[in-house]
């Protein structure tokens, strides 16, 4: 008996088949026993596959779905891959995760990873040897960036599953933030992404970092991911004893039935499906052109895509086939319908995409929700203040003057009452205790520039459904963080003039590498506010895993936490910033405050703004429940997100000291990283716990004095309708 009921999928995308499939069906097989694979024994005495199990499988099957177009030999190849990595999984499973031996589980994993080289030793198991034969007949026809990105993904597709059995010898289940970040990590996702590029086509390196690439990549790895789990719930949870699945992930953390669970589940599938639609749509274009794309690279981003959701097609159609998944009537009745060649557009479900569209694009702005009472709070650490804040005050009021906030230029977004109110000197104070005046000043200078920029951007552009002038706005400010000895332009607005003068102060003690990493942690900001303008023209409530990931980038999460890097003079190796356990332990720390400032400023964006970034309102809206409701949710992610950095600092930071043998220097600087970002946490809740910014009386007193009311009309555009704008030109002289 099934586990639970397979809810109704979103299907745009028909699935369609290689006609090579017998031909690699023969070629997988031989290939499976010429590795080694098909008399592999497992610790009980029995085999990982037969050749029974293996055809039963059929992965073959799965990959003439999910890759329809390609030639016979590179069908081969790709079913190779395949065979390879579900062997790799199946064997680490028999060896490792019943017996728990973490130790025999890292040196193995430490050994596979020798066959991604050019000069591989000889391998002592079948994953070895598979390895070790697809390295060489792939690499030489890929690009060097593609091999980069290629043995990323496929490094941690092997060395992640160690979270996954360090989780079940603990009996954790992670949170649902945790468990989507890093499924993406051991579920393999991305790799098969990168494996598209290979039989579709390579993306054009210049492309392959920017948000909307990762955006597609993350999307189609989340779906494909999310799509597993419920299929493979009965298998993993209930014979294997495997936690690492959504379904049993939001059971626990929701308190709910499984077949609820199900349900969300699949909720969440579908709107990642519709983030990737999105962002094919409207993010890709934009980009292609920004960059000036050739023809010939913007063919192959098409083909990329193109591969993606046939992948993503193609996948469903297998699992709903495969002996290896819980799987009764997903393939459907074959009498309910067409069958044979030219039908499979018979077989595409739109509904549950209709029904998600329809949702994120509804929402009435400026509600009159009112006050959001907030629940119960967990902050486990204290509060440090330094004693330089009062001068601090002081300061960042004369700077904000100096650099024109409190102007109006062109429009008026602060007044000197409304800065002393917000009091960010108090933030900083408490997020940098230990700073000394002068980096205290900076701090606060840099917390002012950013939360005014992130007031200037909706109130210019976003009320005005105006994305193209905020990307024109965006574009420049880069050139105000310019390399040692370059010019600058003269500043057109106060954000220019801030940033102008904030760089001037902040980037010449940097060494080299940190400034890049700094000027990124802006730039991420600051586009992310382009970002939410987009939102508001396309009035769309975001899909909620991009809303977490975008709101780290909105809130200035990297770059608030990089001012306290400053004072370090210790260079930190650069595989500590790519290790699972720092950004585990940095994006923990980042939505706990992000979350906070999302319970307290509800009612402003909400009722006062119109805006559609909160993450209660996404709350609301992806789960169709009220607002109160809501606000637990984000305070019961807010309790796992805190559990979760507690149990990194606790647990995990010592073993990837360890793991990477980093020296005591570095162990330092990164033990007091860990407790600045619990000074960090603190210091953000307190700040919104004393601030005006988000109170009722202080929202009434800024609609009635400085703020027009956000105009949502749609003005006419194109040629003979400039006239409709000279209000807007006369307003502002």
């Amino acid at each position: 008996m099934q586990a639970f009921t397979l809810p109704e999928f979103y299907m745009p995308y028909p699935a369609r088949m290689n006609p090579h499939l017998e031909r690699t069906r023969t070629h997988s097989m031989q290939w499976a026993r010429d590795m080694g694979m098909l008399d592999s024994p497992t610790p009980g005495g029995g085999l990982v596959w037969d050749e029974p199990a293996l055809a039963k499988m059929d992965y073959a099957l799965m990959c003439a779905y999910t890759h329809p177009d390609c030639d016979g030999t590179a069908l081969d190849l790709i079913t190779d891959w395949y065979v390879w990595v579900f062997f790799f999984d199946d064997h680490f499973l028999e060896e490792f995760k019943y017996s728990r031996d973490l130790t025999g589980a890292k040196a193995y994993l430490d050994h596979l990873e020798l066959f991604m080289t050019d000069n591989p030793p000889e391998p002592t198991n079948p994953a070895e040897a598979g390895l070790k034969d697809l390295w060489a007949r792939t690499v030489p026809a890929m690009s060097e960036d593609w091999r980069r990105r290629f043995v990323t993904s496929t490094h941690n597709l092997m060395v992640e599953s160690m979270w996954e059995l360090d989780n079940i010898n603990r009996g954790r289940i992670a949170n649902p933030i945790e468990y989507v970040q890093m499924r993406r990590r051991v579920g393999g996702a991305p790799w098969s992404a990168n494996l598209v590029e290979c039989v579709a086509a390579e993306v054009p390196e210049a492309l392959a970092s920017t948000r909307p690439l990762e955006v597609l990549r993350d999307t189609f790895s989340d779906a494909v991911h999310l799509r597993n789990d419920l299929f493979s719930y009965q298998r993993e949870v209930q014979e294997e004893g495997e936690n690492s699945n959504a379904v049993l992930v939001f059971e626990k953390f929701f308190g709910c039935t499984t077949q609820e669970a199900a349900e969300m589940v699949n909720e969440l599938l579908t709107s990642r499906l519709q983030q990737f639609e999105n962002t094919a749509l409207t993010e890709i274009p934009d980009l292609l052109a920004a960059h000036g794309t050739p023809p010939h690279e913007a063919l192959a981003v098409g083909a990329y895509i193109k591969g993606l959701q046939d992948w993503q097609s193609g996948g469903h159609e297998w699992h709903a086939r495969s002996s290896r998944y819980m799987n009764e009537g997903a393939a459907g009745d074959p009498l309910a319908g067409p069958t044979g060649l030219g039908t499979s557009a018979s077989k595409l479900v739109f509904e549950p995409g209709a029904r998600t569209w329809v949702r994120q694009h509804s929402n009435q702005p400026h509600q009159p929700v009112g006050p959001l009472p907030l629940p119960e709070i967990h902050m486990p650490f204290p509060i440090h203040t330094s004693p330089n804040l009062p001068a601090s005050r002081e300061h960042t009021v004369a700077w904000a003057r100096e650099m024109g906030m409190l102007d109006a230029n062109p429009i008026r977004v602060w007044d000197e009452r409304r800065l002393r109110g917000i009091d960010l000197p108090h933030c900083a104070a408490m997020i940098h205790p230990d700073a000394k005046p002068t980096q205290l000043d900076l701090s606060s200078d840099w917390l002012a520039w950013g939360t005014y920029g992130d007031d200037y951007f909706p109130l210019l552009f976003g009320t005005r459904r105006d994305p193209v002038a905020a990307r024109a706005c965006n574009a420049r400010l880069s050139l105000f963080m310019p390399e040692p000895g370059q010019p600058t332009p003269a500043p057109e607005n106060p954000v220019e003039r801030g940033l102008a003068d904030l760089w001037q102060r902040t980037a010449g003690p940097m060494s080299e590498g940190h400034r890049r990493q700094f000027r990124q942690s802006v730039e991420d900001m600051t586009a992310s506010w382009v970002w939410e303008v987009d939102n508001q023209a396309q009035n769309r409530i975001p899909d909620p895993i991009d809303y977490v990931e975008m709101r780290r980038k909105t809130f200035g999460s990297d770059m608030t936490m990089s001012l306290a890097k400053l004072s370090h003079s210790v260079e930190v190796p650069p595989e500590v910033h790519q290790h699972r356990t720092m950004h585990e332990l940095e994006t923990a720390a980042q939505d706990y405050a992000c979350f906070v400032n999302d319970l307290y400023s509800y009612q402003k964006e909400v009722e006062f703004e119109g805006e559609v970034h909160n993450l209660v309102l996404v709350v609301e809206n992806f789960l169709g429940v009220d607002r109160f409701k809501a606000a637990e949710v984000v305070a019961d992610l807010m309790k796992a997100r805190m559990d979760e950095f507690q149990h990194i600092v606790a647990d995990e930071l010592e073993v990837m000291y360890h793991e990477l043998d980093l020296s005591e220097e570095v162990r330092r600087v990164l033990s007091a990283h860990a407790e600045h970002l619990k000074d960090w946490m603190s210091g953000i809740l307190e700040w919104h716990r004393k601030c005006v910014r988000y109170t009722e009386p202080e929202l009434r007193q800024i609609q009635q004095d400085m703020v027009p009311q956000a105009d949502f009309t749609f003005r006419p555009t194109g040629i003979g309708t400039s006239a409709a704008r000279l209000q807007d030109v006369l307003a502002v002289r």
